[in-house]
């Protein structure tokens, strides 16, 4: 295990977890960074908890995992970022299933509006230091089916968890953002296990809730932003997120997406 000094962040070692601490908050339900990864730990790892790709992230320590005090706030955006930025440089993806992982002391969740509107600002907040183009393999559009969240030009697809989160598999005791790589899904779906983990997992979840998760969607058929905040959203929905103008006129795949199958 490797450990950061407080207020500081430290680059990524295989086979280790990478900490970073930001700040305190009295009265906080996770007072460090080593809390948060023995909870995240003790959550995933537990029989029931259906995500095949987070057991084998926290079983192999291939999890990156940083506490910031708030959630909102203009500084943790440029701090996460840079933290992101230094993530994406060094995880290596040819050993297996990796993410990084950022919890978050405050402000407290009221309900999954709440914690989507935050999730989507502190989204808004990172693109809008992040001076690296899009990443081409994906979409800057949030409506668009190819979408997704580009940091650094590598591309995530994220997933947030809270207190008030009415999936079980969502629940956790602070607002949590994972950002999972792109990357690794592809090479799942490469080597032709991406369908049997997808299945097996959908499954699990119906199991652990009692019923189908509504939001899940193969990746291609609409935006993957409508499974961030784990929300069952109403029609009409539109992500509130606002793109850099060319980041979305200037996107080199989109060519080659046309009349491609999803």
């Amino acid at each position: 295990m490797s450990h950061a000094v407080e207020g500081s962040v430290e680059g990524s070692v295989e086979g280790s977890v990478v900490r970073s601490v930001e700040g305190s908050v009295e009265g906080s339900v996770v007072r460090s960074v080593e809390e948060l990864e023995d909870v995240l730990s003790e959550r995933i790892l537990g029989p029931d908890y259906p995500c095949l790709g987070a057991k084998s992230v926290f079983r192999r320590d291939r999890a990156t995992v940083v506490l910031h005090d708030d959630m909102e706030s203009p500084e943790t955006a440029s701090r996460l970022f840079e933290q992101l930025r230094e993530y994406t440089g060094s995880v290596d993806t040819e050993e297996g299933f990796a993410s990084f992982v950022a919890g978050f002391r405050g402000p407290q969740v009221r309900d999954e509006k709440h914690f989507e509107e935050m999730l989507w600002a502190l989204l808004q907040r990172l693109h809008d230091v992040d001076e690296e183009p899009w990443a081409p393999e994906v979409s800057a559009d949030p409506n668009d089916p190819h979408f997704g969240f580009s940091v650094a030009g590598t591309p995530f697809f994220i997933v947030g968890l809270h207190p008030q989160a009415s999936r079980e598999a969502r629940r956790f005791p602070l607002p949590v953002l994972v950002f999972n790589l792109h990357e690794q899904f592809d090479t799942l779906r490469e080597s032709g296990g991406f369908e049997r983990m997808r299945d097996t997992i959908r499954r699990r979840d119906e199991e652990l809730q009692g019923t189908v998760n509504p939001m899940v969607s193969d990746y291609g058929t609409v935006s993957e932003a409508r499974q961030y905040s784990g929300r069952e959203l109403e029609e009409g929905w539109e992500p509130p997120f606002e793109p850099d103008p060319e980041a979305v006129a200037d996107d080199p795949a989109a060519t080659e997406r046309e009349g491609r199958p999803a």
